[in-house]
């Protein structure tokens, strides 16, 4: 089984992700889109941006986690992006799809995935407030 991943400045797009998992076989697609909210319940302001940066080996990463899940029995298709750069409130910052045989295992699968990527993948975000101050999440 192959895998599509993408770390991208250019918009997500949640049918292409879908498109790219199609099979005849597939009974389910599981799709999770992440989106940039207006707030941060640990940071006192609005959110008004995040701003995303990418470690150069982020897209390998990414391809490795991706291989993973499409390496798993039962797995039809997987296609997963996340975006770098400055994106607004509602802009998707990762999109995640896995078409299995039955939804169960699609949905497994696709948590599986999206939670791999929130932990290995070296990608940093920023999160820029109404006030104009900026704060780094993630950074330890």
């Amino acid at each position: 089984m192959t895998s599509w991943t993408a770390v991208s400045e250019s918009d997500l797009d949640v049918a292409a992700h879908v498109a790219h998992v199609q099979d005849p076989a597939a009974g389910a697609v599981a799709v999770f889109v992440g989106q940039v909210r207006d707030h941060d319940p640990s940071v006192t302001g609005e959110v008004v941006a995040l701003e995303y940066s990418a470690h150069p080996d982020a897209q390998r990463v990414l391809a490795a986690l991706a291989a993973r899940v499409a390496d798993r029995e039962g797995t039809l298709g997987v296609a997963v992006s996340h975006r770098v750069g400055r994106l607004g409130v509602g802009e998707p910052a990762i999109v995640c799809a896995v078409a299995t045989a039955h939804r169960q295992l699609a949905f497994e699968l696709c948590r599986e995935l999206v939670e791999s990527v929130k932990e290995e993948l070296p990608v940093w975000k920023r999160e820029i407030l109404s006030s104009g101050e900026h704060v780094w999440v993630g950074l330890t």
